[in-house]
């Protein structure tokens, strides 16, 4: 009798502790994700340390700079491609002033020693700029073909309201769809407070889906976009040529807005190449290795790979200033509206009348 109701009591807890492992919370296939994980944890680390350091100063003096200048410009006479370049650098700006906190938790130890609402909004901040960037290059694009293809179409004035009004859409939707990332906030691994890590399977998988959105979305329609804009410049730029080529030569300014906006396009192409191609890429096929039964051998190089992409796609805060400093130049009526760009011009000037005097002197040495 007694060694029935031993066996019973066995089973119960056999029983028991099998149900337990079946309804952990923990599945089986979230012990090798995070064991693969914590493989490249010091690889992803340092790489992301390095990078912030050297961006955050870069991005946040940039990005304040060129707010200034498209104030004092602003104030003579504003242009809608200026209108979307100040909210591109709004949100430059604003992403940069969350990296000291990243750099104070990975200085900390991997330590997040900050409230978990500060976590989730760093993981928050992170895709509303990146994807408000993608957005607003787009605009741009956009605008550099309607300013070729039908340049006395629209007003000044209503041309700008209307793109600040489409500035105003790009951040409602990229704000709101960029809230399902504030669910991931603090976790614990090994008893310390850990941000910017995803904690299991089933969450892996929900970035996934939202991965795709963000792909097709934010990424693959806006590049086809600006691809589309850049092949219908160069057209019309050569039906210009071709028909008026004598007017052209007359009146050389509709030439120099045409190779201004092509010259502005490959820009923005150039950067969406750099900066959020390689980034989307391996992003998505480092999610299907985290979900799909993938070795580690596999999970391992995608998840270095996927931390030196997303150092690409950061480094979009620096590579927009240049933008900014270079179709500025281009733009010459709005660049000599800015106080430094009229002293710069001025000291170039007075380097080539110098110049011109130096050759005088030479060749009136050589012809006495």
């Amino acid at each position: 009798m007694l060694c029935r109701v031993c066996d019973a009591q066995t089973f119960v807890s056999v029983s028991a502790g099998l149900m337990s492992m079946a309804f952990s919370t923990v599945s089986p296939t979230d012990r090798p994700t995070n064991q693969c994980l914590h493989n490249s944890d010091t690889f992803k680390y340092y790489v992301y340390t390095c990078t912030y350091m050297v961006v955050f100063p870069v991005a946040f003096l940039c990005n304040i700079g060129a707010l200034v200048a498209f104030h004092r410009m602003k104030k003579k006479r504003t242009s809608s491609c200026r209108v979307v370049m100040m909210n591109l650098a709004i949100s430059d700006w604003s992403f940069s002033l969350t990296l000291p906190l990243r750099l104070v938790y990975y200085f900390h130890d991997r330590s997040w020693i900050f409230p978990d609402w500060l976590c989730r909004l760093c993981t928050y901040s992170f895709y509303v700029n990146l994807y408000s960037s993608i957005l607003f290059l787009t605009l741009l694009s956009l605008l550099r073909w309607v300013a070729v293809a039908q340049p006395f179409k629209q007003s000044f004035e209503s041309k700008t309201k209307q793109v600040s009004l489409v500035c105003l859409a790009i951040w409602l939707f990229v704000c709101l769809a960029s809230i399902p990332f504030l669910s991931e906030g603090v976790v614990q691994r090994d008893g310390v407070p850990r941000c910017f890590e995803t904690s299991s399977h089933s969450s892996w998988c929900r970035i996934s889906i939202l991965n795709y959105i963000g792909l097709v979305f934010g990424f693959l329609l806006p590049f086809l976009t600006i691809l589309f804009s850049c092949m219908r410049i160069v057209p019309i730029l050569r039906s210009h040529q071709t028909a008026g080529l004598a007017m052209s030569t007359a009146d050389p300014h509709p030439r120099k807005d045409g190779k201004r906006s092509v010259y502005l396009v490959a820009m923005v192409m150039v950067t969406f190449l750099i900066c959020f191609l390689p980034y989307h890429l391996i992003r998505t096929l480092h999610l299907h290795s985290m979900c799909g039964n993938w070795s580690c051998g596999v999970k391992v190089p995608l998840q270095r790979a996927v931390s030196v992409t997303l150092c690409m796609a950061v480094s979009n805060c620096v590579v927009n200033p240049l933008l900014y400093y270079y179709s500025t130049k281009l733009f010459r009526d709005d660049a000599q509206k800015v106080g430094f760009s009229r002293r710069f011009s001025r000291f170039s000037r007075l380097g080539s009348v110098r110049d011109q005097e130096a050759k005088e002197d030479n060749r009136s040495l050589s012809m006495n």
